[in-house]
Order: C-alpha cells, then structure tokens, then sequence
C-alpha cells in the first residue's frame, strides 16, 4: 500500500483519498479534505464493511455515510464526527 504522503500527493485531486478505519489520523484527514481531495473511508458500519465519503465544498464539512449526510460547519465538528465513528486513529 502506498504511504499517506505520496497517495495525498496525486497529482489528480479528483481522485478520492481512499483509506481504512483507523489509518490516518483527523488532522490527516481534515488535512487532505482542506486540501480539495474527498477521502473515501472503509469503515465496519451495520454490520458489514461499508465506504464512507468525507468531503469540503470551501465552507461546509460533509460525512456521508451509508444512512444519512451529516454537515458540519467547521473543522472541529468534523473531527469530533470522524474521532466518534471511529475514522481516524488516535494521535
């Protein structure tokens, strides 16, 4: 698997950052969303294994998950929503 630093790096920000729970840390992943990349997390949700899209028009933080969109106004919403779901590791 590549490291964090050459797949945040792409060259093609359209393409999703896809991750694991637990790879990255929030600040990583707020890091990559601030960057313009939306981060594709694989998460154990329902009872199964299931992808979770993050992303960041400029203004609003969105987590979208198998159920529902969440929105978060600002970057510490964020990341108490991915460090709750379990997205990120520990720092």
């Amino acid at each position: 698997m590549q490291s964090y630093a050459s797949r945040l790096n792409h060259p093609d920000m359209s393409t999703p950052l896809r991750i694991e729970s637990g790879e990255l840390t929030a600040a990583e992943i707020i890091d990559a969303l601030r960057e313009g990349r939306r981060v594709v997390v694989e998460a154990e949700l329902l009872g199964g294994t299931h992808e979770v899209a993050l992303r960041h028009d400029g203004e609003v933080y969105y987590c979208d998950t198998p159920t529902t969109l969440h929105k978060h106004a600002d970057a510490e919403g964020m990341i108490g929503c991915i460090e709750r779901m379990g997205y990120a590791r520990e720092e």
